[in-house]
């Protein structure tokens, strides 16, 4: 089933149809890699069968597809890139569970009361793509019924200024599409405030992982 919000976004130009290509040709060579492949291992830990996936900002699918292998039974992908929303689902088709899977086309901040809570809640490299990231960890984090894992740069010196010279790339090229620097102090609190708990936290030298348990399920 697809859901989608009509016209060109910035999402839309940034994340192209080469662009998602691209990164489907990566992971049907290697599979999910590195914090995705912590990520999505972590999130699976002592069995999902029959459990819901809810992943926003999902790309190739790279998170939903490897938890629907490991046991869940269903998942939802929320995505601002139409290109990319078309190479998930037919990446779905090929390994045979697109049946299983709603895509949803849009801004997740803006259809987030659309979408129904789910057992398990991924953002894998999101977070530094929205502005507002208090309506985005908050809205996504109140959906979140068992775990909620999230990958997103490392508040450092050289996450800023990567951000800085990325964005100033961006501006050179004229592309609307901006990434932003968040503080994790910031994204704990929130995640905090809705009652989830850290059990897993990983870094490399740009990003890090963080992996949240609601502790009553």
């Amino acid at each position: 089933m697809d859901c989608c919000t009509p016209g060109d976004s910035p999402f839309d130009r940034q994340f192209d149809a080469r662009h998602a290509a691209r990164h489907l040709r990566a992971y049907r060579e290697k599979g999910a890699v590195g914090l995705t492949r912590a990520l999505v291992e972590s999130l699976a830990e002592g069995g999902i069968g029959g459990q819901s996936v809810l992943e926003i900002g999902g790309g190739v699918g790279a998170v939903h597809h490897d938890l629907l292998r490991s046991g869940a039974a269903t998942a939802v992908d929320v995505d601002a890139s139409r290109a990319y929303v078309a190479v998930a689902r037919g990446e779905a088709e090929r390994q045979g569970h697109a049946d299983r899977v709603r895509y949803v086309i849009g801004d997740f901040v803006t259809l987030a009361d659309e979408i129904e809570p789910a057992d398990l809640v991924a953002l894998d490299r999101v977070v530094c793509c929205y502005r507002d990231m208090a309506a985005l960890v908050g809205r996504s984090a109140s959906l979140a019924r068992r775990r909620y894992g999230l990958v997103y740069p490392r508040d450092s010196w050289l996450g800023r200024a990567g951000t800085v010279l990325l964005n100033l790339e961006l501006w050179l090229s004229r592309s609307p599409f901006r990434v932003y620097a968040h503080r994790t102090d910031d994204v704990e609190a929130i995640l905090a405030a809705h009652g989830l708990v850290k059990r897993l936290s990983r870094t490399t030298l740009v990003w890090q992982l963080a992996v949240y348990e609601r502790p009553s399920a």
